[in-house]
């Protein structure tokens, strides 16, 4: 049984929220494989190997962990174009935001987001959830193979 390296893209504008999420992941060894991205219009040029991506590795995430108010590209956007790709709409994607709005979360869900957290404002809540999203989707959650 071969052991599969499992990247985590984040796509997260703000520099303390994507800080605060590599550490969490960080213990577990998740933090090591994790790709961070400023914006929607990023997330997408990774995933489709596109720009200052086009010589990635292939094969696409484990999981891909999206916030929604981010320049350029939004994460309502993002995840549009990633559900609407054949070669992508099978990744797990998790709405990691601090918006609390229904329109957002219906939204999001709508669009075949796989989950919807909303960010705790204290430091030590926040790194819980976010090493618990990791601990499901990259270690328990069997993923979908990638698409050719």
């Amino acid at each position: 049984m071969t052991t599969e390296i499992k990247r985590v893209l984040l796509a997260e504008d703000d520099a303390r929220d994507a800080e605060l999420t590599i550490t969490a992941l960080r213990p577990s060894g998740m933090g090591n494989q994790l790709i961070h991205v400023q914006d929607g219009a990023e997330a997408l040029d990774y995933l489709l190997r596109r720009g200052k991506f086009s010589n990635r590795p292939g094969g696409n995430p484990a999981l891909v962990l999206l916030d929604l108010k981010m320049p350029k590209v939004d994460g309502l956007q993002a995840l549009r174009a990633i559900r609407a790709d054949e070669h992508l709409r099978l990744i797990p994607v998790v709405i990691l935001t601090s918006s609390r709005e229904e329109k957002d979360l219906v939204e999001s869900y709508k669009l075949g987001a796989n989950a919807y957290v909303v960010k705790p404002v204290h430091f030590e809540e926040f790194l819980r959830a976010v090493k618990e999203l990791g601990m499901f989707w990259i270690l328990i959650n069997q993923a979908p193979p990638s698409a050719p």
